[in-house]
C-alpha cells in the first residue's frame, strides 16, 4: 500500500465501470491511512453476528480488530496482484472493493458498504460493472459469499450460482452468457 490517494477514474478506458460511476461512485486505491476507517467498515460487516455474544464492547472491539487484521494481512498475502479499492459516494468513504483479474476470471475477494449504504442499488451497479468487464474479456467471476448474507440475494438474481459449499461460505460463479444464447432467431 502506498501513500497515494488519487481518485481512480471509473469511467476511464482501464475500468469503464459507467453504472457505478452513474450511481455517483468513486474509486481510490487504499493506503496505511485507510486501515481505521477498513477496520470499522469490517466491523459494521459483523455487528449483526457478535449482537448475541455476551461480550463487552471492550471485547467486541479487541475480536474485530484482531479479525479485521488477520483477514487484511490473508487478503494483501494471498491476492498480491489485487486491486484494494476504497469505495466512495460525494467524497465519503463508503465501502471497499477487492478485485483480483486472474487469466480465467475476475475474483471479487470483498465488496462491502456501511449500513446507511446498503440495500440502495450501489452494490448492484458495481457488481453490473465488474460482470460486464469480465464478459468483455471472456471471463467468469467468483466471489466466496456467507451463507447468510443478505447479498446472497443480489449475487442471485445477477446470475451467480453457488458452485461449491466451503462451510460458513458458499463459492458462487458467474458465467457470461454463451454468444449462441445472445442470438435470437426471427
Amino acid at each position: 500500500m502506498s501513500g497515494d490517494r488519487e481518485t481512480i477514474d471509473v469511467a476511464s478506458a482501464s475500468l469503464r465501470w459507467r453504472r457505478a460511476a452513474d450511481a455517483g461512485l468513486a474509486f481510490r486505491r487504499i493506503t496505511d491511512a485507510d486501515l481505521p476507517f477498513l477496520s470499522h467498515l469490517y466491523a459494521s460487516t459483523r455487528a449483526d453476528e457478535l449482537a448475541a455474544v455476551p461480550w463487552s464492547d471492550e471485547q467486541k472491539a479487541a475480536f474485530l480488530d484482531m479479525q479485521f487484521r488477520a483477514q487484511h494481512a490473508h487478503y494483501q498475502q494471498y491476492y498480491p496482484t489485487a486491486d484494494w479499492l476504497v469505495t466512495m459516494c460525494a467524497g465519503q468513504d463508503i465501502g471497499r472493493l477487492y478485485l483480483d483479474r486472474w487469466p480465467s476470471e475476475h475474483c471479487v475477494i470483498d465488496i462491502a458498504f456501511l449500513p446507511e449504504h446498503r440495500g440502495k442499488g450501489l452494490g448492484a451497479a458495481l457488481m453490473h460493472d465488474v460482470l460486464d468487464e469480465a464478459a468483455d474479456a471472456g471471463k467468469a467471476v467468483s466471489i466466496h459469499v456467507e451463507k447468510f448474507n443478505p447479498a446472497m440475494r443480489l449475487y442471485r438474481r445477477l446470475g451467480f450460482v453457488t458452485e461449491e459449499d466451503k462451510g460458513v461460505y458458499d463459492l458462487m460463479r458467474w458465467r457470461a452468457p454463451a454468444v449462441a444464447d445472445q442470438v435470437k432467431i426471427a
